[in-house]
């Protein structure tokens, strides 16, 4: 059970209580330390957050207007916010970013990922690999700054950081936001501090990040500290959030070693980087719908595919517009992501896993298919068409047909649709522009 999962169980005993009273209370709480402690937040964290929680709600006078159960959850939301820090919007000028962390946090991917997300800013961005113990660290960077469409500097073979920083400058002197991916250990020692301490000196960084895998939980926090100490740190960066259990114990834990959470990664796509709110991580725990985020999301899918405004009118579906659909929510990064942001949170894992495998499958099959039979489905009622796509997809006739039925099926729902101008109107809004 995910940390999500419990809080929401735990509210949902409460709202099923027939009276809230000092019993309910403590027994609601205790649900809550299950649910925090074994998503490995700092026990001190989890019995100060609990109590705070019993205090408050023990109060005699409610706001007016106000139920007891609508007040407790209300407070679990506030107290769930400060517990695991602030929110962060970043000032998006010309800086000099320095990345830390230890072996296998996600630092080099995280480069590339705020190479992206600066240069979709409007800033040039160029990467510097001072990465001297791993091997394949070099090529690795390079292809992923050529993805994120970023320059690249690195001295292959070259072990003196401080060259390879002070020639990277010169190389990318005309970028606005040059990012140093470092050296990762598998700890923190004084061969690793020498090192991040020469590069920090030579590089003059205005934002030094530490760079932390969700899943060490509570241990965030110790690292925190120990970067902090060698490089005096301005951030952290949290990554494979999505699907770590122990997301909360590290973001609390950060919270704690007085470390601000900047950005968090939620996939392995260059575009899964979020500024970190805390409102926003803990209303999708909470099963709280994020539509702000989900719009942003939507955006940036149809704007990174070849989607135009007549792929999203319901009046021109087609097995064309259906495969570009299908190819922006692909882009949108894994359902489980894109179904939080809707509040969905409680859909099964089977159920998920499923979904994702039909849709590529789907792709496969409309892959199969000539132009003509992207235009004009009704070709597709010739079975010896049917055989050809199943067998050039690799997928049999009956997975063809279903697939030929359920984009039937939309396309009903999209003719029912197509003289509804408010739905228009709204679907509008999720082009880029749109709205305006």
């Amino acid at each position: 059970m995910d940390l999500g999962e419990g809080l929401r169980k735990a509210i949902a005993r409460l709202n099923g209580a027939t009276a809230i009273d000092l019993k309910t209370i403590k027994e609601f709480n205790k649900e809550l330390q299950k649910a925090l402690i074994s998503a490995d937040v700092e026990v001190s964290l989890v019995f100060a957050f609990t109590r705070k929680i019993e205090d408050a709600a023990m109060r005699s006078e409610l706001p007016a207007g106000v139920s007891k159960r609508d007040y407790i959850t209300n407070l679990v939301y506030e107290e769930l916010t400060k517990l695991m820090g602030q929110s962060y919007e970043p000032e998006v000028k010309p800086k000099r970013i320095l990345l830390a962390g230890i072996y296998g946090s996600g630092k080099t991917t995280t480069a590339a990922k705020l190479a992206k997300f600066y240069q979709d800013r409007g800033l040039g961005v160029g990467l510097i690999c001072c990465d001297v113990a791993r091997p394949a660290a070099y090529e690795q960077l390079e292809t992923l700054a050529k993805q994120a469409g970023a320059g690249f500097f690195g001295m292959k073979g070259e072990k003196d950081v401080a060259r390879i920083v002070r020639e990277g400058l010169g190389a990318l002197k005309g970028k606005k936001v040059i990012i140093c991916d470092s050296s990762g250990r598998s700890g923190m020692d004084e061969e690793l501090i020498a090192e991040l301490k020469e590069i920090n000196r030579a590089f003059s960084p205005e934002e030094r990040l530490l760079v932390i895998n969700a899943d060490i939980g509570q241990v965030a926090g110790n690292q925190a500290r120990e970067f902090d100490r060698a490089i005096k740190l301005t951030g952290v960066v949290v990554t494979k959030l999505d699907g770590s259990g122990k997301g909360g114990g590290a973001l609390s834990a950060v919270a704690g070693a007085n470390t601000r959470v900047m950005f968090t990664g939620t996939g392995e796509k260059l575009g899964a980087l979020e500024l970190y709110d805390s409102k926003k991580f803990v209303g999708r725990l909470l099963g709280i719908p994020d539509l702000e985020s989900l719009v942003a999301h939507v955006q940036e899918a149809i704007k990174s595919s070849d989607m135009s405004p007549d792929d999203v009118n319901t009046e021109e579906l087609n097995f064309e517009s259906f495969y570009k659909q299908m190819r922006a929510m692909g882009k949108m990064g894994p359902m489980k992501n894109v179904l939080g942001m809707m509040g969905l949170v409680d859909v099964p894992k089977e159920a998920l896993e499923s979904g994702e495998v039909k849709l590529k499958r789907y792709e496969n099959m409309i892959n199969s298919m000539t132009k003509e039979e992207r235009k004009d489905e009704k070709l597709l009622r010739n079975p010896k068409r049917i055989a050809r796509i199943a067998k050039g997809s690799g997928a049999t006739e009956k997975d063809v047909r279903e697939m030929i039925g359920d984009f039937n099926k939309m396309k009903k729902m999209a003719d029912m649709l197509k003289n509804n101008r408010d739905l228009k109107k709204q679907m509008s809004k999720f082009m880029p522009g749109g709205g305006k």
